[in-house]
């Protein structure tokens, strides 16, 4: 498996994947499935050298992606602060593929100048949290029954992790 940049060929393997987690329910806080025309200005705001889209790839195939996006776009006092998102095939779910892509994004991050990243997520999605605690990822805050899944309400948690802080700073 290889990770490297996303290529516009790619888009379309990037919105199946994502759909897949909009699909399954509580993944994402969308409802409704995305079209390749749709994500286009999502892809688009991605450039590796400043916020990344990152595919992991077998065999011609794209596995899963992950970004690292601005948090609180145009607000220059977090330009040093990036959100990361990450996205898995279901067929290739529990081989490592997030975790790889976590860790890439991760390993850019100081080259990037960026000093603090976040995930934010469904607080159902106990995979993903149990995936961000492994990097260190610590649960920085938590806005309980923000989301409705047809009359299911679910909390949005923020996890969040200082690159190369201390454990104090974490």
């Amino acid at each position: 498996m290889q990770i490297r940049t996303a290529a516009r060929s790619d888009l379309s393997s990037l919105v199946a994947i994502y759909n897949q987690a909009v699909e399954a329910g509580q993944r994402t806080a969308d409802i409704d499935p995305v079209t390749v025309e749709e994500r286009q200005p999502w892809f688009e705001a991605h450039s590796p050298d400043k916020y990344p889209l990152l595919v992991a790839e077998r065999d011609g195939k794209v596995l899963g992606y992950a970004t690292l996006s601005p948090y609180r776009p145009g607000r220059r006092a977090m330009r040093f602060t990036a959100e990361i998102s990450y996205y898995v095939d279901f067929a290739s779910h529990r081989q490592g593929i997030a975790s790889r892509l976590v860790q890439h994004a991760l390993d850019l991050c100081p080259a990037l100048r960026i000093k603090t990243v976040f995930a934010i997520i469904l607080d159902t999605n106990t995979a993903s949290i149990r995936l961000l605690q492994t990097f260190g990822f610590r649960q920085w805050g938590h806005l309980p029954r923000v989301a409705d899944f047809d009359g299911v309400e679910v909390g949005h948690v923020y996890y969040g992790l200082r690159i190369g802080g201390t454990e104090e700073e974490r």
